[in-house]
């Protein structure tokens, strides 16, 4: 039915109904946030827990009805291997666009464990996101880059403390643990500005994944390497989708094991840093050579 109203009119009403979802949801989850926040005890968190990721989930549901709705868009979901919500896993998701969060919240929400974010700093200015996300629990990072942390050498290892801290919120419960590894929604220019080798994505950043691994990964019961592709709207899926444009989604997990071997002191072990790079890099040209079949239309 949408495909015969213009675009003009679709972006602006799509618009409006995923902010008022979004923000109903955020005024939820932040008023439990702070009520949490004024009763610190673990058995009160424990209980209220539960009752926030149900908030986050019926987001996820209903802005992806809003997306189905606005748009006449083929859905294709492929998992090798099998899921639990009683498992914790650690999610190394590609990243094109902020639709990307929606889609891994809505996915999860059927299949595995509420979603923690390795989100940046500057997101918890945003509106409605940023207080949700700290009520949610998830960490906020602020990556250093090698200058700066020259110049300012008590900041090293700040961002893998942040991590630390958070990991030890998420051992009492199943969890899931997505980090986007490339650190910033690709693009072809931030490919050519990071010589990145890979033809559809950024080189990956070890030092996180590597770090929660080291604090969790004897808790995780696998890692998911997710793949996900809008192949027919590569420039703007975002706007695409807003406007009623959005015609295929792709999403793809590869459900793998935790070897010992991906586990170990990333920052003092140069022999594990240099085979954890090995790993992690060989796992993003295998999720390069899917993109290319995807866009290719061989899968």
């Amino acid at each position: 039915m949408m495909r015969f109203i213009p675009s003009f009119i679709i972006y602006p009403v799509h618009f409006i109904l995923q902010i008022i979802n979004m923000t109903f949801w955020a005024v939820l989850l932040t008023v439990f946030g702070i009520i949490k926040f004024l009763l610190p005890f673990s058995p009160f968190s424990r209980a209220i827990n539960p009752l926030m990721s149900a908030f986050l989930s019926a987001f996820g549901h209903i802005s992806v009805g809003l997306i189905k709705f606005f748009n006449n868009a083929h859905w294709h979901y492929e998992l090798d291997g099998e899921l639990s919500k009683d498992n914790w896993y650690l999610m190394m998701p590609n990243h094109l666009s902020y639709m990307d969060i929606i889609l891994l919240i809505e996915f999860a929400a059927k299949r595995i464990p509420s979603p923690k974010f390795f989100l940046k700093k500057e997101l918890m200015w945003m509106p409605c996101v940023g207080v949700a996300a700290w009520a949610l629990d998830m960490p906020f990072m602020r990556r250093y880059s090698r200058d700066f942390v020259e110049k300012n050498p008590h900041l090293k290892g700040k961002d893998i403390e942040t991590t630390r801290k958070s990991c030890q919120k998420f051992k009492h419960t199943p969890t899931t643990v997505i980090n986007f590894v490339e650190g910033s929604r690709f693009t072809p220019e931030k490919k050519q500005l990071k010589n990145s080798p890979y033809q559809h994505l950024l080189p990956p950043k070890a030092g996180g994944v590597a770090f929660t691994l080291a604090a969790m990964g004897e808790q995780f019961t696998n890692i998911l390497d997710v793949t996900i592709q809008y192949p027919k709207n590569l420039e703007h899926p975002m706007n695409d989708m807003l406007a009623g444009k959005l015609q295929e989604v792709v999403i793809h997990v590869n459900v793998m094991p935790v070897h010992k071997d991906v586990i170990g002191d990333y920052f003092n072990d140069q022999e594990f840093k240099q085979g954890f790079q090995q790993w992690l890099n060989d796992t993003w040209k295998r999720k390069d050579i899917l993109i290319g079949k995807i866009k290719a239309g061989e899968k």
